[in-house]
């Protein structure tokens, strides 16, 4: 796990030294350090509405309101931060979303919410890139990048599809049976009140799910307004509609490169590409994913300041009572 992790970095390291040599470093740093200033900080604050938005459809994924919702975004930001941070899979970040509900919610609730939560997420972000298809479509950019955006949406519908497909079906438990065979009674257990959890909310919570996916389907969304103000901190004359096709872009591409931290290099290509075909150059392409970087930097460590207090308080805790 940790070499493949290491591999994953390496890689994505890798890819991005690529992409400098070829697009020019000066180029790309220096529209960059053009778009800082006074205006720096004014592109890390609409990231805050969309998490906001985000824990909105977190929320609806529990079957009641239980957690207070400022626990929740503190929950979601000291997650997220620690699944950027995190290759193979975001397990770690999701640990702590459920360590940071334990006083509000049992462990088999809090657990489940963060299944149905990536769910949701998961089919919204599927709807949003079909969205993206669609006004890339209207705008007739490079047939190309039209079927790139198509595979990748392929791709995600077979994801979140299968995903909700095993918790519908109860194969959590199944799978857990087989350890069973093996003396793991505890895992069979845990995966049972699991699967029980997650087929009850599905049956009878049905306006929670759709709410859940209506919350982070609008999360995408906003993240549109999001890019199309980076494209005008960059001077880059885009649309709205524009901003879209890149933003759906980029989002599929988080997607299909989950394993490596951040989509690091992953990502960077596909704004190159995508900026290339869009007509605006490689080099702006470069430019914004360093700009994004840096939204991307200031959250993490914002996330990380939240999870080193909350454990500072579980710490005197105790203390305080005694």
């Amino acid at each position: 796990m940790r070499a493949f992790r290491s591999f994953s970095i390496v890689l994505g390291l890798a890819i991005l030294a690529v992409l400098v040599g070829l697009v020019g470093r000066d180029e790309a740093l220096a529209a960059t350090a053009r778009a800082l200033g006074w205006r720096s900080f004014l592109v890390c604050l609409p990231f805050a509405l969309i998490m906001a938005v985000d824990t909105l459809g977190w929320r609806f994924a529990f079957a009641y309101d239980r957690v207070p919702f400022l626990r929740l975004v503190g929950a979601r930001m000291a997650g997220e931060a620690l699944n950027v941070m995190t290759a193979v899979m975001p397990v770690g970040g999701d640990a702590i979303k459920v360590w940071f509900l334990r006083p509000h919610v049992p462990y088999r609730e809090s657990v489940a919410s963060v299944i149905v939560a990536k769910t949701t997420i998961t089919l919204s972000q599927a709807l949003f890139l079909l969205i993206g298809v669609t006004f890339a479509l209207a705008l007739a950019v490079d047939s190309r990048l039209v079927t790139a955006m198509l595979w990748l949406l392929l791709v995600e519908l077979i994801g979140a599809g299968g995903f909700l497909l095993v918790q519908v079906a109860g194969l959590m438990s199944r799978g857990a049976r087989v350890l069973a065979r093996f003396g793991k009674l505890q895992a069979l257990a845990a995966a049972e009140n699991l699967d029980q959890t997650l087929q009850s909310f599905y049956r009878r919570q049905w306006r929670r799910f759709a709410l859940s996916v209506g919350f982070h389907l609008l999360g995408w969304l906003m993240g549109v307004l999001e890019t199309w103000l980076f494209l005008r901190v960059l001077q880059i004359p885009a649309s709205l509609a524009t901003a879209m096709v890149i933003e759906a872009l980029g989002s599929a591409v988080r997607f299909a490169t989950f394993f490596m931290p951040g989509s690091l290099g992953a990502l960077e290509g596909a704004n190159t590409a995508a900026f290339a075909a869009l007509g605006f150059g490689a080099q702006a392409g470069l430019a914004f994913s360093v700009l994004r970087r840096l939204r991307q930097v200031v959250w993490i460590g914002l996330g990380g300041l939240v999870l080193v207090l909350a454990r500072g308080r579980a710490r005197l805790a105790p203390e305080a009572t005694t």
